[in-house]
């Protein structure tokens, strides 16, 4: 046993993708404003309630515009009446509820959107108004029985069921929505509305005075999401999975320039919200290569992370192979040759294990698992005190598959950490101020899924969709010298938009039926929209479906396969 204390990061990485359509302002999926109000919120909570944790958390610079969107049209409805641009968001707030069966379909269904077990089957009155609204989805034809109450019902508890747990403790407001259960007035919508917009307005100011207070470090990810590594140079997936076949081309076009436009833009955006540059960098997937570690250097980082499986094969590559013993090579940041950049690699049982596992513990038994596990740890790394295990994972999604929304999990989590007398809560920047960092010679390209780039290419349909976009890309360049500034900002953006992670993730027909449709269908609507900006006709393969899934539905954010939720 060691008096020295083992160094922990929790690092939460908070992302979705761009939902809106650009063209129109209308929002096609309601996952950002719902996360926001209840992963988010929750999240910042549960650093509020523990001044002596200490973690990371990285946002997607897309995340805090539409976050500030959201805000902007809740605020602008309330003050001047205007429309709210989200369909279900905009049922909530409008008097008038939609009149055509078509609509009032889609508003019964999307209302169906929140976890079976511990968003629906946990409050009784939204569980009746879920069994009836689905026996109506089965039978449109009886939607005419459907009157205007039942909806608005429904759609109080939809959004009531997707706070988070320590506004649902918190409010007594929505206590008493909780409590009345049902014949929800308008009066009622609009002071959900009310606490709805209060939570997306200061989520963002949250978190930037936990970072001026020193309890959290705020990090950063090129603007849209995109793989810088795929866009850099598509060939370098082939590095960890040589046997997968690559799309019909050869890189994609300017891609180079358009991983800088990424980082400039993301720095700017994240500056706006908070105030002051990011140290650190949580590349898109965990996304890293040698170049890409270079373009984030040149852009003034100093850390990135990525996961176990790139610091595996770099070292297998190297002719180390890793030690069982993760203390031996995991446990530690790499600085890596003539790249200028410090890498930290993610624990991937660790963070799974709060992913995945502990949602059906009883929180006390996983908490406490987790710590022993930590001990280990500790053990393992007895005399190196520049040792730090670093628990990467999605900010969002994973709570709504435990109970109370992980409240119980995260609160013990955090007390129980803070205050062990052989762990230390840091955060990356901390770290490095007074640790030294292991030469790593060479890098093989990969992500935190496998470390490799298998998530996102060398599928059929993931490749169809590369080949789609840098067909696009093109037609942006040929276009460019003939666009007014006006259109080649709207156009860049656009683009960028089409460059995200998310789409190529969905593709397979490994995923499920109904979230490969939502977001195969919005990838193509992205696209059509660049077109559009360029003043191109978009091809016809944009009004084909290209992309199937298999399975059962799937609600809420993004599920990731193999790993938790992100």
């Amino acid at each position: 046993m060691s008096d020295s204390r083992l160094n922990v990061v929790l690092c939460w990485h908070m992302h979705q993708p761009q939902y809106r359509d650009l063209m129109s302002g209308a929002y096609q999926l309601p996952w950002t404003y719902l996360h926001a109000i209840k992963d988010y919120t929750d999240m910042a909570a549960h650093l509020e309630a523990e001044p002596a944790a200490r973690a990371v958390v990285n946002f997607a610079p897309i995340l805090l515009e539409q976050i500030e969107d959201y805000a902007r049209q809740i605020d602008g409805f309330l003050r001047n009446s205007q429309a709210i641009r989200d369909p279900v968001l905009a049922a909530l707030a409008n008097p008038a509820l939609p009149a055509e069966p078509e609509a009032r379909l889609h508003l019964l269904r999307a209302c169906l959107g929140a976890n079976e077990t511990r968003m629906i089957e946990r409050f009784a009155p939204y569980r009746r108004l879920a069994q009836m609204a689905r026996w109506v989805g089965e039978h449109p034809e009886m939607l005419h029985y459907v009157n205007n109450q039942f909806l608005a019902d429904l759609l109080v508890w939809y959004h009531l069921a997707w706070l988070g747990e320590t506004v649902r403790r918190g409010d007594d407001r929505v206590r008493r929505l909780l409590d009345k259960g049902s014949g929800y007035t308008l009066h009622d919508r609009r002071e959900l509305l009310d606490i709805v917009g209060a939570l997306l307005g200061g989520i963002i100011q949250r978190y930037a005075r936990l970072a001026e207070q020193g309890r959290v470090e705020l990090s950063v990810t090129p603007y849209a999401h995109p793989i810088l590594p795929l866009l850099i140079d598509l060939q370098s997936a082939r590095e960890a999975m040589p046997q997968a076949p690559p799309p019909a081309l050869d890189a994609y076009p300017g891609g180079a320039e358009r991983a800088r436009w990424h980082l400039r833009e993301g720095i700017t955006v994240f500056e706006r919200h908070f105030g002051f540059k990011p140290a650190g960098c949580w590349p898109s997937e965990g996304g890293v290569s040698a170049p890409a570690l270079k373009l984030l250097a040149e852009s003034g980082f100093t850390w990135a992370a990525t996961g176990e499986g790139v610091l595996r094969h770099s070292l297998v590559k190297a002719g180390h192979a890793p030690h069982a013993l993760k203390a031996a090579w995991l446990y530690r940041p790499y600085a890596v040759t003539d790249t200028g950049m410090s890498c930290f690699f993610r624990d991937d049982e660790l963070s799974d294990q709060i992913g995945f596992t502990y949602a059906t513990w009883h929180a006390d038994d996983a908490v406490a698992n987790l710590v022993h596990r930590l001990e280990q740890c500790a053990d393992s790394c007895h005399g190196h005190a520049d040792r730090v295990v670093s628990i990467i994972l999605d900010g969002e999604n994973a709570w709504e598959h435990y109970p109370e929304n992980g409240y119980y999990f995260l609160s013990t989590l955090y007390r129980k950490l803070a205050r062990h007398p052989r762990l230390t809560l840091t955060t990356f920047s901390d770290y490095l101020e007074t640790h030294p960092t292991k030469r790593l010679r060479a890098l093989v390209p990969g992500s935190w899924v496998y470390g490799t780039f298998s998530t996102w290419i060398g599928d059929a349909q993931k490749n169809r969709g590369w080949e789609m976009l840098a067909e696009a890309k093109r037609a942006f360049d040929r276009a460019w010298p003939r666009l007014d500034d006006a259109h080649r900002e709207r156009a860049l953006r656009q683009l960028a938009v089409c460059e995200g992670s998310d789409w190529f993730w969905w593709f397979g027909d490994y995923n499920p039926a109904e979230t490969v449709s939502d977001f195969e269908r919005l990838y193509r609507l992205h696209l059509s929209n660049l077109y559009q900006l360029i003043g191109a006709e978009p091809p016809e393969y944009l009004s084909q479906v290209f992309a199937h899934g298999h399975g059962a539905p799937a609600h809420g954010g993004t599920m990731r396969p193999g790993t938790s939720e992100e």
